[in-house]
């Protein structure tokens, strides 16, 4: 299956901090299928009820579900071969419009295994998309680079999105956009 990134390259070009290479230098890149790239999406559940701080499962906000049903808007044109979450009711429901536009089941992985071996495997060559948290994305994107290079999400920061690239030569790159 091809993976095209251009879309997202063009619609957030101006979003996201581009380091040492040029925003032509990264739509070439997305113009280049390949069947052995592993791409990871990573967002944050939406906003979530804040109102009950012994509650450990709340529910999204208005605000919350309007911003999940954009991440479906924003993916039309992402060919995901897998959807996971976590088993909690706000990373589920902001991956819930998602996975009934692309037509496909929620798998649900363990936050106390990030990255094991069996989602190693379901994942490689694969688009992924994964709807976590403000300290598991960016514990986990950076256990998927072998660095340290992500810091844990403020809790009022819900539009992140973390794209981590597994190259063929095993070379891992990684972005992070942020809007509204």
């Amino acid at each position: 299956m091809k993976r095209y990134h251009l879309i997202f390259s063009l619609i957030f070009l101006t979003a996201c901090n581009f380091g040492d290479r040029e925003p032509e230098e990264i739509i070439e890149n997305a113009k280049q299928p390949s069947e052995e790239i592993t791409t990871y999406y990573f967002i944050r559940h939406t906003e979530k009820d804040t109102t009950d701080s012994t509650n450990k499962d709340p529910n999204l906000t208005e605000a919350g579900l309007k911003r999940a049903e954009n991440w479906a808007k924003t993916f039309k044109d992402i060919d995901f071969d897998l959807i996971y979450s976590s088993d909690y009711k706000r990373t589920l429901n902001t991956a819930k419009p998602i996975a009934e536009a692309k037509n496909k089941e929620i798998r649900i992985f363990n936050t106390e295994k990030l990255n094991d071996k069996d989602f190693q495997e379901e994942t490689k060559n694969k688009t992924v998309l994964v709807v976590g948290h403000s300290n598991l994305n960016p514990e986990w994107v950076n256990y998927i680079l072998g660095k340290e290079k992500y810091e844990d999400l403020d809790e009022s920061v819900y539009g992140s999105l973390f794209i981590v690239t597994i190259h063929p030569d095993d070379s891992r790159t990684s972005e992070v956009l942020y809007f509204n």
